[in-house]
């Protein structure tokens, strides 16, 4: 039976020169790698995410695409990007959900893990 999904994966770093302590601004980079693990073409139409910084405080994120792009992806394909957040806080995280859809015009979600923002030395 075809089955659509989409596997993703994040790795996030922090950017020292982007950032500013003094005024509560840290920046975060992060790349994400998107894989068709289904059986079926599809692709990713818009995002969701949700940011939340150390106070609690969630900024909620949605568009279409990723970086000005759709990526239609067969079956074993993949799509990496890197894009970045700003937080108040010198940690946070985030986690979201691509929304897709087949080449049949099935939707379908995939969920993309939580995952921790976090400038290094704040961590001590």
């Amino acid at each position: 039976m075809n089955h659509a999904e989409f596997s993703c994966s994040v790795q996030p770093s922090y950017l020292e020169e982007q950032s500013n302590p003094a005024r509560h601004e840290y920046a975060f980079a992060y790349t994400v790698t998107i894989v068709n693990s289904g059986t079926v073409a599809a692709q990713l139409i818009g995002r969701h995410w949700l940011i939340t910084d150390a106070t609690g405080r969630v900024e909620e994120v949605r568009g279409l695409g990723v970086v000005g792009h759709q990526p239609m992806l067969k079956p074993g394909e993949r799509f990496e990007y890197t894009s970045w957040a700003r937080l108040e806080t010198p940690h946070g995280s985030m986690q979201g959900s691509f929304f897709c859809m087949t080449d049949e015009a099935r939707l379908f979600e995939a969920p993309i893990p939580a995952f921790t923002l976090a400038r290094s030395q704040s961590l001590h």
